[in-house]
C-alpha cells in the first residue's frame, strides 16, 4: 500500500517537485534528507498530517520556538495550506468569506477574493470556513461553510470557476456546514457533496467546473444490513454529508477512493466513481459524525470517530472488492476530528468526545489495545490555581504562569521521531513517537492561539503555521528564540 499524492497530473508542472514522488520545494541533500517541502492542502503533502522534514529544532524544553510573524485574520476551522513562496488562507470577516494568498516569509497579503456568506453554526461554533484550501501551480480551490466551491488563480486570485452546490445540488439539513476538504487527483476534483438521492461524493472536472461523475447515496446504503441486525430501509431525507476529507491509496494494486461518510466507509474508484466496497460505521446517536479520515497501512483500513462508535480495523480482500472485520472495540480510540497518525504497528490519536474526555492514546494496529494514554498532565491538581486577573493557570509550587496543563480534544502533526501536538486550549508540546510510554520535550502556549484550536500544526519548511479563530502565526522550528516581528500589512485586495 501507498499513500498516493492525488495531483498527478497537474503536479507534474510545479517547479517545486518531486522528492520520491511527493510534493517538496526544498532540496535533496546527498544523504537523502529533506531540507523543506510544501503542504498544498489538508494535512500536508501525503494527506496524512506527516512531514518528511528534517534538521528542526523538536526539543522545547530550552526554550519555544521563535515567533517570525503573526497576521490578524477572520474566523473559520480550516489550516492554511503553501505551495512555494504563497501561502492561502480561508477565513471570514463579518458577512465574507475571503479567500487570501500571502507571502509565506513575512505574512504579507498578495490578493483577496471574497464572496458574501449567511452560514451560521446551528450549535453556536463560528462562521467561517472548515475546509483547507487545495493548490496547484496555476490555481488554488477552496470550499466554503456554505458550499461555495471555488476555483481562483493562485497567481492574482482571478475567479475561474465557482459552484454553489447548495443551489446545485438537494442538501439535507447539516450540522456544521460543509466541513470536507477537496481532493485533487489528476483533472479530478473531488469533493463530499452529501447531495440526495446519489451525489454524496462528486468528481468535477479541475480546470472547468463540469461534472465528470456522481456517487454515494440510496445507492450504497439502501438495504445494507447494519450492526444492529436491520436493514435500512433509504428515507430521502438522510444526512449524506461527511466530515471526513476523502483520500486515495493503492490496496493490492488497485487505486481507491476512500470516503467516510456519515452512513459509513465507502470505496469507489476515482477514475469512474464505480463503487468497490462499503462498510457501515455510524453512531446510533443522531446527532454524531464521522470525521477523522480514513488511515490505510498496508491492506488495511483503520477508521475511528467519536460518539460512543470507537475504531475498526478492515482488512481489504485481495480481490479488492470486499473488507472484511479484524477488530472493533468502542473504547480504545474515538477520534473526533483529529485524524490518528500510524507509526510502525500503533496508531496515535486524540480520543473523546467532549474536551474533559480528551486524551492522547497510542492503540496497537494488531488488536487495538491500548499501548498508553495521557490527559497531558499527571501532577497533583492542588498544586494548580488560576490567576483571575488574565484567567491562565499558575503552578502554586513555583509562581508561574504555565500553558493550560490538559490537551483535551488536541491534534498533532508528526516530524520524524517527534509529534507537534496542540492542545484544545492552544497548549503546544514535543512528544516522543514511542509506542511503550508518553514522552514530552517541552511545552509551551502563546496568546495568539487560545481556545479553541482545532486547526492541526502545519510544517513547511522549516516553518510552523498556527491559525486560530483570530490569528494566523508563524513560527521559526530552525533556530532558537528571537522577538516576535509586528504583524505584516494587509493588502487591500480585490
Amino acid at each position: 500500500m501507498r499513500v498516493q499524492v492525488s495531483d498527478r497530473g497537474a503536479l507534474q508542472t510545479l517547479p517545486h517537485l518531486l522528492l520520491c514522488g511527493f510534493v517538496c520545494s526544498g532540496v535533496l541533500a546527498v544523504t537523502g534528507t529533506v531540507s523543506g517541502e510544501d503542504w498544498p492542502w489538508f494535512l500536508g503533502p501525503r494527506h496524512t498530517g506527516e512531514s518528511s522534514e528534517t534538521e528542526l529544532q523538536l526539543d522545547w524544553s530550552g526554550g519555544p520556538p521563535a515567533m517570525l510573524w503573526k497576521q490578524q485574520i477572520g474566523t473559520g476551522y480550516s489550516a492554511p495550506s503553501l505551495l512555494g513562496d504563497r501561502l492561502v488562507v480561508h477565513h471570514r470577516k463579518g458577512t465574507q468569506e475571503i479567500i487570501s494568498c500571502r507571502r509565506r516569509s513575512t505574512g504579507e497579503e498578495l490578493w483577496q477574493y471574497s464572496y458574501e456568506s449567511a452560514f451560521e453554526d446551528p450549535y453556536g461554533y463560528n462562521n467561517g470556513p472548515r475546509c483547507s484550501p487545495v493548490l496547484t501551480d496555476k490555481h488554488c480551490f477552496t470550499l466554503g461553510a456554505e458550499g461555495l466551491l471555488c476555483c481562483v488563480s493562485l497567481q492574482d486570485g482571478s475567479l475561474v470557476w465557482k459552484n454553489d452546490l447548495k443551489s446545485s445540488y438537494q442538501l439535507p439539513e447539516w450540522f456544521f456546514g460543509m466541513g470536507c476538504s477537496p481532493l485533487l487527483d489528476g483533472d479530478r476534483l473531488i469533493v463530499l457533496v452529501g447531495g440526495q438521492p446519489n451525489a454524496g461524493v462528486v468528481a468535477f472536472e479541475a480546470a472547468t467546473g463540469r461534472v465528470m461523475w456522481e456517487a454515494v447515496g440510496k445507492q450504497t446504503w439502501n438495504g445494507t444490513e447494519t450492526p444492529e441486525g436491520d436493514t435500512y430501509s433509504w428515507t430521502g431525507e438522510e444526512m449524506v454529508v461527511s466530515y471526513s476529507s476523502p483520500v486515495i491509496a493503492e490496496i493490492h494494486g488497485r487505486r481507491h477512493l476512500l470516503c467516510l461518510v456519515r452512513q459509513g466507509l465507502v470505496s469507489l474508484d476515482p477514475q469512474t466513481g464505480a463503487t468497490n466496497f462499503s462498510w457501515w460505521f455510524r453512531s446510533r446517536v443522531h446527532e454524531s459524525v464521522n470525521a477523522a479520515r480514513p488511515v490505510v497501512v498496508g491492506n488495511q483500513i483503520f477508521l475511528s470517530a467519536a460518539y460512543q462508535v470507537g475504531s475498526a480495523l478492515l482488512q481489504v480482500e485481495p480481490d479488492g472488492r470486499s473488507v472484511r472485520k479484524v477488530w472493533s472495540d468502542r473504547s480504545n480510540m474515538l477520534a473526533h476530528w483529529s485524524t490518528p497518525i500510524h507509526v510502525d504497528g500503533c496508531v496515535y490519536g486524540f480520543s473523546g468526545r467532549h474536551e474533559n474526555e480528551g486524551e492522547l492514546r497510542c492503540v496497537r494496529l494488531e488488536d487495538g489495545g491500548v499501548q498508553w494514554s495521557t490527559s497531558g498532565y499527571d501532577g497533583d491538581l492542588t498544586n494548580l490555581r488560576v490567576n483571575r486577573a488574565n484567567g491562565k493557570v499558575v503552578d502554586s509550587t513555583t509562581g508561574e504562569e504555565i500553558p493550560y496543563p490538559f490537551f483535551g480534544r488536541g491534534s498533532l502533526t508528526r516530524v520524524g521521531k517527534r509529534f507537534i501536538v496542540l492542545g484544545e486550549r492552544g497548549t503546544l508540546a514535543i512528544v516522543d513517537v514511542n509506542r511503550d510510554r508518553f514522552v514530552e520535550r517541552g511545552r509551551f502556549a502563546l496568546d495568539e492561539i487560545g481556545n479553541p484550536a482545532w486547526v492541526a500544526p502545519v510544517v513547511s519548511n522549516g516553518h510552523m503555521y498556527l491559525r486560530s479563530e483570530n490569528w494566523l502565526v508563524c513560527l521559526d522550528l530552525q533556530n532558537t528564540a528571537k522577538p516576535v516581528q509586528k504583524s505584516a500589512p494587509e493588502a487591500d485586495g480585490k
